[in-house]
């Protein structure tokens, strides 16, 4: 079996724009007929430019070569140009063909992944969702009140999520992203904050779990002083309160709180998450399947994290065949949590795909499909073209002021 050709798709995200504004799609196909979709998350560049980036390192290291061989693959990418080391854009890249040669050797094999990667242990996934505004605008008006600035609003998102069957529901109202970050929380942020968790918590009892975001906004001093703030209500993770960069500052704040820490969604590789585990910054891990460095590389991080007690939350903000990845790591993988979706996996996030995901009173139920169980809708995606220059998701571009 060899590879023959590899197809690239930017598909425009439909509005409401859950999951990101594009999806960066590919398809490989083998010399004998079978083919295996994938996509790479990768924010950093422009997707016209990440599918430049699949097409080179298809033509250098994939072409011609027998799917099957993961690891001499991923040696090839990461070693390519005398590297050696984590990069989030190769191993974005890297993700979404590896993951299209698991779909091949799945439907080779007539196999859903999980199976050709220890086999099933979890019958059905635990599921969360970001508490998003009731219009369904992903970006509402920021002087207006909605789900994201407004406890109340926020809140009654929250029991209608739990009336559909959700058991966690992630928010993260601590102010703006910035490229500054880390900051100081400004003491309105601190007090917005833990107006959501006790509104939040008084409205869903223990029907459900709380995870706080707040992508790295912080100084380790900084994440204290907000974590001691909302210990009270006992989130069930306090989400990447520092930038990624440093995981032994991370430690500290971890050491200094009760509520677990999760990070992981900006790292790639196992080396990455080998130094999370090894300062105890984090006892959960965020691994996503689009940007880890494919399934075989996010299975060792699932298994290394395995031996700290470390538990694995495989994180989604892009699109649906990452999200099938996630499902087919999250299966076979006795160390699971929980797994994020969008929303509950249906409408027109998932209008490029053919074949649903399974989502039933809040958990995701895994496939049997061989492979990762999905495949490209050609004549949907033709007509979702993406015509906008913005990234996949952008940050605050000013220091952010009391």
């Amino acid at each position: 079996m060899k590879l023959e050709t590899l197809e690239t798709f930017v598909v425009g995200n439909p509005p409401p724009r859950h999951g990101g504004r594009y999806f960066i799609i590919i398809r490989l196909r083998t010399a004998c007929g079978i083919s295996g979709v994938g996509e790479i998350y990768n924010a950093t560049f422009g997707p016209d430019v990440c599918c430049a980036m699949a097409q080179d390192m298809f033509a250098r290291q994939f072409e011609g070569a027998d799917p099957h061989n993961i690891e001499t693959l991923f040696r090839k990418s990461y070693g390519a140009g005398f590297t050696q080391r984590p990069d989030v854009s190769v191993m974005g890249v890297f993700s979404g063909l590896e993951m299209a040669c698991w779909d091949i050797i799945g439907k080779a094999a007539d196999k859903p992944i999980y199976d050709l990667l220890g086999g099933k242990v979890n019958e059905r996934l635990r599921s969360y969702s970001y508490i998003y505004p009731p219009s369904g605008d992903v970006y509402p008006d920021p002087d207006l009140p909605n789900a994201y600035n407004n406890a109340e609003i926020a809140a009654e998102v929250a029991v209608s999520m739990v009336e559909q069957g959700f058991t966690a529901v992630k928010f993260d109202p601590a102010g703006p992203f910035s490229i500054f970050d880390g900051r100081q929380p400004r003491l309105a942020d601190i007090s917005l904050s833990v107006d959501f968790c006790k509104r939040i918590r008084d409205a869903v009892g223990d029907k459900a779990d709380l995870l706080f975001g707040t992508h790295g906004q912080f100084t380790v001093s900084g994440a204290k002083r907000l974590a001691r703030a909302l210990e009270p209500f006992d989130p069930l993770w306090f989400e990447e309160p520092i930038p990624p960069e440093n995981p032994s500052d991370m430690a500290q704040v971890a050491a200094f709180t009760s509520i677990p820490v999760a990070a992981g969604e900006r790292l790639c590789t196992k080396h990455e998450f080998a130094r999370l585990l090894e300062t105890n910054a984090a006892s959960i891990l965020q691994i996503n399947s689009g940007r880890v460095g494919g399934l075989l590389e996010a299975k060792k991080i699932a298994a290394m994290a395995e031996t700290r007690s470390a538990q694995i939350a495989p994180h989604l903000y892009c699109g649906p065949i990452v999200a099938a990845a996630n499902i087919q790591i999250a299966t076979c993988s006795p160390n699971f949590l929980i797994l994020e979706s969008i929303g509950t996996f249906d409408g027109p996030y998932m209008s490029a795909v053919k074949g649903g995901i399974t989502w039933e009173e809040g958990y995701v139920i895994p496939p049997t499909a061989p492979g990762l169980g999905i495949e490209l809708n050609d004549a949907a995606i033709s007509e979702l073209p993406y015509t906008d220059n913005l990234l996949h998701l952008e940050m605050a571009q000013a220091p952010v002021t009391p």
